[in-house]
């Protein structure tokens, strides 16, 4: 109970931070919203619009209101000439695109990522092992819009395997749902991949020296049941945390990603809030991210104690 009660207060404190830095932020940047909205009405429905937004008041004016609708649940909305749209429906529409991409990332990586980082270990110092070594070094110099950009020109247009852009929900289609999603995850999976891999052969590597490790072959244990049973799992803390860490990378790759492939998720919708000058609705934005990755973290707390014994009989 107190560790919730701390990482609740942990969550109000990063939400306070993180959306007060982004108000100071957006009340520096040069221009008129009202240019970005209305930039062709009249002075009389700009001052009308200026007003209705609050844009006359000062900025802890303005984040003090905010924060109250925020917590009461109002998001704010997308200002446009025609009217206002609801931050919430299009965040209700554009998060589970977003969720999907980030799940598919993780798995594909750590799919990837446990295997070579068990064998490379069991395996350190031999020809395999400086190979995967030297690959992953050469994955996580490849920035993730990048590699995006190769695969929609390479396999998308040139080779046409699958498809450069657009969505298919998986209830209407999976087939096509996974082909359109499978060049995005890919492009935010590769540098996942070469860091969990090294930070798992690493853990890996101190981990089959231990004393535990020397009983359990003592024994007679298969080499493969003391690696997957025995190592892994104490093994595996450090990647849980970069894991949960990596949550804000792979976020800040998706707004990328997502405009490259035309996905329509959070990344897409943050971009589309910076560059017409949404501030209610980026500060809202950043605080469903910030939340987000609060919550993910504690999570990652959480299942420390399922994967060390030792950790949930310290805490008793």
């Amino acid at each position: 109970m107190r560790l919730i009660l701390r990482r609740l207060v942990h969550l109000a404190v990063v939400l306070f931070l993180v959306t007060l830095f982004v108000a100071l932020l957006t009340a520096m940047l040069p221009g008129d919203p009202v240019d970005a909205i209305a930039g062709f009405a009249s002075e009389e429905q700009r001052e009308a619009l200026r007003e209705e937004l609050g844009l006359d008041d000062p900025v802890p004016v303005q984040y003090v209101r905010w924060m109250g609708d925020f917590v009461t649940g109002d998001l704010g909305g997308y200002y446009t000439v025609t009217g206002e749209r609801p931050v919430m429906d299009r965040v209700r529409d554009s998060l589970p695109v977003s969720l999907q991409l980030m799940v598919y990332a993780q798995v594909l990586a750590l799919a990837v990522a446990i295997p070579a980082g068990v064998l490379t270990a069991y395996r350190a110092g031999s020809r395999g092992d400086r190979i995967a070594n030297a690959t992953a070094f050469g994955m996580l110099a490849i920035p993730n819009f990048a590699l995006a950009l190769v695969l929609a020109y390479y396999v998308g247009v040139e080779l046409g395997w699958l498809p450069v852009s657009g969505y298919v929900r998986p209830s209407e289609d999976l087939v096509e749902h996974l082909r359109r999603m499978a060049m995005p995850a890919i492009s935010l999976a590769v540098g996942q991949i070469a860091v969990y891999m090294r930070l798992l052969r690493s853990d890996m590597i101190a981990t089959l020296q231990e004393d535990f490790i020397t009983m359990a072959k003592a024994k007679g244990v298969s080499p493969r049941r003391v690696l997957w049973r025995h190592a892994l799992r104490p093994s595996s803390l450090t990647l849980l945390t970069v894991a949960g860490l990596n949550v804000g990378t792979l976020i800040g790759g998706a707004v990328v990603v997502e405009v490259i492939f035309s996905l329509p998720g959070i990344g897409l919708l943050l971009y589309e809030a910076i560059v017409s000058r949404q501030y209610v609705a980026l500060q809202s934005l950043v605080a469903i991210i910030a939340v987000g990755y609060v919550l993910i973290n504690f999570l990652v707390d959480v299942l420390y104690a399922v994967l060390d014994p030792r950790i949930r009989h310290a805490r008793a």
